[in-house]
């Protein structure tokens, strides 16, 4: 995608009007081109801003898309790479049961969701480089998160779930519910590209036989089984199951990226950015400072290479900053700056209200005559809904392992009432995460209210070999982090942050802990109806 060329501006005395000029160009060229150096960029030291969007997942490009489409020159600073040149085996993204350099972000030896497999350790040593899936350990629980032009829509598993509209207030109390499921959750959802699996290729699909045992489990024990909206484009993995393409989610592509059916942000949202003309990218570039300056904001800026060393250090200056680098991302940026004097007028909100949805996985052995197929596509369909009852929503996951394991794997998201709080230790200069491993307990009660039944009725067992010696409930982690600047709270109703004009909250750190199914969806719906308050107030 894109030439080769690196466009740069002219430094220090480069004025705001060229600039702002300029900025069309650089998107076309380079922001998401492939590079001839990993850690080139458009922005340069001195560069002139008139709204910079700190990170490209979900809330970062609706904001981004936005603001262009409102006639807004928009510049986005990404930590990860743009993710769009192959590797020495021609494809851009490793492959789930073959973790190499690009897996992980920064780490010498893999730390994978399920660590164990028949006995058998999965972790192996890889060599230290700035790869796409971030496993963060904080406070006693994982987070992983995505790295990258994309942030976490290269890593997720693509369900696009939107929240039973009964559950909406629970989750975003001083949020206009008609307001979110008649203009902007359609709004997400179209813009995403999310479509709902054809239920008739379903039953005869060879890739989909570990989803119609877990439905056929379900419905047993009693249990509702719903198909969810997916981001990926059934028509090429109906391809792929003929073998007239390239395998993608057949070929079990989904942790660490997926080279071809999956619409991540850069085919969707990104993508609409970049046709704008107004939209510039910097990858390997991670925010340390944002300070009150003369017009704006002075923006400090660490450029980086493949191995995580900062190759230089810019200042630039922005009218208007946009905190879209994740729930975390975001919330120790906040916390970091408000604690060290950066920005002392953020209110004491900022780090509160985080939580990781829920989340808990495990497995469950079925009997012999229950086999869940040895290809089995990446992209989960499906899920088992006993929120009501029981506090637990339970993805039916795939286990790719390319074997027969006549297992069934499980993402549950629930009512978790614990929260944690991100704050600053000044003697290890560093943010910190009050978490307690003990608080996911009431994840895996909530859990067992479908999977204890389950096994009771089939007369099967739990998984004991995938997350450890002898250990069940997969509770070390999560995928969904979620709050850290909670909306109406750390912010206005609108994402503005309190103490500060012209700084605003756009990403998954607004939302408190929780939404009760997989979240990228209800991110970009908020981002979608945030945004257009303030463009309409602000601009």
């Amino acid at each position: 995608m894109g030439s080769r060329s690196v466009i740069t501006l002219e430094g220090r005395g480069l004025s705001r009007r060229r600039f702002i000029g300029r900025t069309g160009s650089i998107i076309g060229a380079a922001a998401l081109g492939a590079f001839d150096l990993p850690n080139a960029a458009a922005l340069e030291p001195g560069a002139q801003v008139t709204a910079l969007v700190i990170g490209t997942g979900y809330g970062g490009s609706v904001t981004a898309l936005r603001l262009a489409q409102a006639g807004v020159d928009v510049h986005m600073v990404e930590m990860g790479m743009a993710w769009d040149s192959p590797g020495t085996d021609g494809k851009v993204f490793a492959n789930t049961i073959s973790p190499d350099y690009r897996s992980f972000w920064l780490r010498t030896r893999t730390k994978q969701p399920l660590s164990n497999f028949l006995g058998y350790p999965l972790d192996k040593d890889v060599p230290r480089y700035t790869g796409i899936l971030d496993a963060e350990d904080m406070g006693g629980i994982v987070v992983y998160q995505g790295r990258g032009v994309g942030g976490g829509s290269l890593v997720n598993g693509g369900m696009a779930v939107t929240p039973q509209r009964s559950r909406f207030p629970a989750v975003l109390p001083s949020v206009d519910v008609d307001e979110m499921y008649d203009v902007y959750y359609p709004r997400a959802n179209s813009t995403l590209g999310a479509t709902t699996i054809d239920p008739v290729w379903f039953e005869s699909a060879e890739c989909y036989q570990y989803a119609r045992v877990g439905r056929k489990h379900a419905g047993r024990s009693g249990f509702r089984f719903m198909f969810v909206p997916s981001v990926y484009d059934w028509d090429y993995m109906k391809q792929e199951a003929t073998g007239a393409v390239p395998r993608s989610a057949l070929a079990g592509e989904i942790l660490y990226g997926n080279n071809h059916g999956k619409k991540t942000l850069p085919k969707t949202y990104l993508a609409q950015a970049r046709a704008t003309g107004r939209v510039g990218i910097s990858p390997l570039h991670r925010v340390t400072s944002v300070t009150p300056a003369t017009g704006g904001y002075s923006v400090t800026v660490e450029q980086l290479d493949t191995s995580g060393a900062v190759r230089a250090t810019k200042s630039v200056r922005a009218q208007r900053v946009f905190f879209a680098a994740g729930s975390v991302g975001t919330s120790k940026l906040l916390v970091r700056l408000k604690a060290t004097g950066a920005l002392p007028g953020l209110n004491s909100e900022v780090g509160n209200g985080w939580g990781e949805n829920g989340n808990v996985m495990c497995g469950r052995a079925n009997h012999l005559w229950d086999p869940t197929g040895a290809l089995q596509s990446s992209i989960p369909t499906a899920g088992i809904d006993n929120w009501t009852a029981g506090g637990a929503f339970a993805e039916v996951a795939p286990l790719p392992t390319g074997i027969e394991t006549w297992a069934s794997f499980y993402l549950s998201i629930t009512d978790n009432p614990h929260r944690g709080r991100f704050t600053w230790n000044a003697s290890t200069g560093k943010v910190e995460l009050d978490w307690q491993t003990a608080w996911k307990q009431p994840s895996i009660t909530m859990a067992k209210s479908i999977f204890e039944r389950i096994n009771a009725t089939e007369g099967t067992i739990y998984r004991t070999d995938l997350f450890g010696a002898y250990k069940i409930w997969g509770d070390h982690l999560t995928y969904h982090p979620l709050g850290g600047a909670v909306l109406n709270k750390a912010t206005d109703n609108y994402g503005r942050l309190h103490g500060h004009s012209g700084l605003y909250v756009m990403d998954g750190a607004l939302i408190p802990g929780n939404v009760s199914v997989n979240p990228f969806v209800t991110i970009t719906a908020l981002a979608e109806r945030n945004i257009e308050k303030i463009i309409a107030e602000d601009f």
